[in-house]
């Protein structure tokens, strides 16, 4: 029996070659809000036994999150076999430690929230920092997508002599992968401190890549500030206009415009947060995750 797929992401384009990728049946739901401001949801698609799919980017979840559980809860009181979330984008997974007494770990609330009421997840490129898998905050099931492969065909397709650019030495092993995969240079961004407010920054081997064109990867982009800072740096040292790609492009404030003005060719980001720089598809990679989920049914 084919799935059925509920968006809560107006206007994304993952709805779309989800549904064709997957055969799914597009579930119709009804939803608005009362004049007090309180959330209305309706499932008219029945959903009895079957395998349902919930499409929602967590990008600025507050707003997101009831509808979400509202949605899930009644999925299984109406006897869903499964409630399956589908994250492109996983929120609240920065805030990973106590700093400062009284401090919420946002990252381990959000998660037993989510696991309460969903049987699975399936998201790509989670924030993971000190936790070395979801496995640790979440308690049901998940998968995580890589979009390293995606990312490195796109370059592959669309960038002549490629040169990948990491802003730090943090950054080495991301950059790395996706050289690999795209059988291309990387270097990495060299950071000499001469004190406290005295920084230079430099590229290896700069001379030997003068006619490539230095493509900047990352797994978010948000203030945009270490990329732009990065390009500033290459147009320095004489390099070609970059290309940048971010794997969910968050792009706070103005910071989508801001890069743009510096030295780049274009800015590019993979379809997890629906945004007008979307050129990478994540739905054939997220459909592969689905298809495991149903394989064991």
């Amino acid at each position: 029996m084919t799935p059925i797929l509920f968006d809560l992401n107006d206007a994304s384009s993952l709805k779309a070659g989800l549904t064709q990728q997957l055969n799914a049946e597009e579930g119709q739901l009804n939803q608005r809000r009362f004049p007090d401001g309180e959330s209305y949801l309706q499932v008219i698609t029945p959903v009895k036994d079957r395998v349902t799919l919930i499409l929602c980017t967590l990008y600025q979840p507050d707003e997101k999150f009831l509808p979400l559980i509202y949605l899930a809860e009644t999925l299984k009181e109406m006897g869903a076999r499964q409630v399956v979330l589908i994250a492109p984008y996983l929120a609240y997974m920065r805030q990973d430690k106590r700093f400062h007494e009284g401090e919420c770990i946002t990252s381990i609330y959000f998660a037993r929230l989510i696991s309460q009421s969903f049987d699975h997840l399936i998201t790509v490129d989670p924030h993971l920092h000190r936790y070395h898998s979801l496995d640790e905050i979440y308690t049901i099931p998940s998968q995580v997508v890589a979009s390293a492969k995606s990312v490195a065909r796109w370059i592959s397709r669309e960038v002549e002599r490629p040169l990948l650019i990491g802003p730090d030495i943090e950054s080495e092993q991301w950059v790395a992968e996706v050289a690999q995969l795209a059988n291309a240079p990387f270097e990495v961004l060299l950071k000499e401190r001469h004190g406290d407010r005295d920084v230079s920054v430099s590229l290896p081997h700069v001379e030997r890549y003068q006619q490539h064109t230095p493509v900047l990867v990352d797994d978010i982009i948000s203030s945009g500030r270490t990329m732009i800072e990065t390009i500033q740096h290459l147009q320095v040292a004489g390099m070609q206009k970059a290309v940048c790609i971010g794997t969910h492009g968050l792009f706070a404030d103005q910071a989508y415009q801001q890069i743009q003005k510096a030295h780049v060719e274009k800015v590019i980001t993979c379809n997890t947060v629906c945004h007008i720089s979307n050129g990478i598809d994540m739905a054939p990679d997220l459909a592969g995750a689905v298809q495991n989920i149903l394989t064991e049914q």
